[in-house]
């Protein structure tokens, strides 16, 4: 009874995430250039995740905005 328990919390977790990741992708997109250093939200340029960017606005570390802003922001959907 304890084993599927544990197994049915699991995998309410796992789905919840993932649900919460598709709502986080319908109201933000990925800009690029536009993170400054330490403050890149994912893996890119080299190295393997989130708050590893070197240098402000580097054009190929990115950075989650809102959906709409980036180009304002001066930055750019593709890494550049």
């Amino acid at each position: 009874m304890n084993k599927q328990l544990i197994l049915s919390t699991a995998l309410t977790a796992v789905l919840a995430a993932g649900v919460s990741g598709t709502a986080l992708a319908a109201d933000k997109e990925k800009c690029y250039g536009v993170a400054k250093a330490g403050k890149n939200d994912c893996a890119a340029n080299g190295h393997a995740c989130a708050g590893q960017a070197k240098s402000d606005n580097n054009g190929k570390e990115w950075k989650y905005v809102a959906a709409g802003t980036c180009v304002e922001m001066k930055g750019s959907l593709k890494p550049m």
